[in-house]
């Protein structure tokens, strides 16, 4: 998966290959899916949610250049995988999931593969985490047709935020860095992603 799907996209951070590499992907896919998880296609998964693309995990995780002592926010637990690749790259990972469910299966995986700098709650990801900002760097695995205020405010300065922004048929992934205050995009890959729903989403 990693040499065909990934390095040969241009993938090239050595730490988010690894990540890649460690994380059991299959162990996040529905049992009858599981000999397709690293097929190069996203999965569905519970509720009605998808599990995305391995490469696509790994391009957003790449712009957010994570670099070992991160407070990382994901806006969406989903399965947990992608939550897993970021909990292997950063100091300590934030994650919301509107979807009780789902939140409740992931950390049930995430905590048996042990690991212990995750922390989890039930809510509408779209107001972010603000008892725990400012966040060093925040990933949003959902569509949404701007990035949220409260997500921006949220973000440290320095700090990039990586969010499919678009209409809820088609998206182009954004890195945003927050600079003196300001948002400054970098429009990325067109891509899909299931539609962010809250207040400042769909």
């Amino acid at each position: 998966m990693v040499d065909t799907q990934i390095i040969t996209r241009g993938v090239r951070d050595k730490r988010v290959l690894d990540a890649m590499l460690k994380v059991p992907r299959h162990l996040f896919t529905p049992d009858d899916l599981a000999g397709m998880a690293y097929s190069d296609m996203a999965l569905p998964s519970a509720e009605d949610q998808t599990i995305s693309q391995p490469y696509m995990v790994a391009v957003m995780t790449e712009l957010l250049e994570l670099k070992g002592d991160e407070k990382v926010l994901e806006i969406g637990t989903g399965s947990g995988y992608q939550t897993a690749i970021l909990a292997e790259l950063a100091a300590r990972v934030y994650t919301i999931e509107r979807l009780s469910p789902l939140a409740g299966m992931a950390k049930k995986i995430l905590g048996e593969l042990g690991y212990t700098n995750i922390d989890f709650t039930v809510g509408d990801g779209t107001r972010g985490w603000p008892d725990a900002a400012p966040f060093q760097a925040i990933l949003v695995t959902a569509a949404a047709p701007k990035v949220p205020p409260p997500l921006f405010e949220q973000l440290a300065e320095g700090g990039n935020i990586v969010i499919p922004v678009g209409s809820k048929a088609s998206q182009r992934l954004i890195k945003g860095k927050k600079h003196k205050g300001k948002l400054i995009p970098e429009e990325h890959t067109f891509c899909a992603f299931v539609p962010l729903l809250g207040e400042y989403g769909f």
